[in-house]
């Protein structure tokens, strides 16, 4: 009985922890240091969920919803893996401290070139 309270419990913060997961994924997609190509997976996710093709057709009552939830879900979690590590631990720190959205500043690596003819 205690299992079954403690996750009903546990609900709060799983759907916090989702909305927090979003919102990084809306800052990373305005974010100039990631590749366009990484920021296609989350829109192929969202075509997906509103494409009339699916996994599991959404005519059955519980999974076909749970199947939609799980691409998105994979999607998230795949995109912000495929992020560069540093864009994504600026806007984790950048949401914890509630700061608004602004791009990372540029890092210091330089490479100096000379041409020689």
């Amino acid at each position: 009985m205690t299992d079954r309270v403690t996750s009903w419990l546990s609900w709060p913060s799983l759907l916090r922890k989702l909305v927090s997961h979003v919102g990084l994924t809306v800052r990373l997609l305005r974010e100039p240091a990631v590749p366009m190509f990484t920021k296609a997976l989350p829109v192929l996710a969202v075509l997906y969920v509103i494409s009339p093709l699916d996994f599991v057709p959404d005519f059955i009552p519980i999974l076909g919803q749970l199947d939609d939830l799980g691409v998105v879900l994979l999607a998230l979690e795949g995109f912000t893996r495929l992020c560069p590590a540093e864009a994504v631990e600026f806007h984790r720190a950048a949401m914890a401290q509630g700061r608004r959205y602004g791009p990372m500043p540029p890092t210091a690596a330089v490479i100096d070139v000379e041409f020689r003819r």
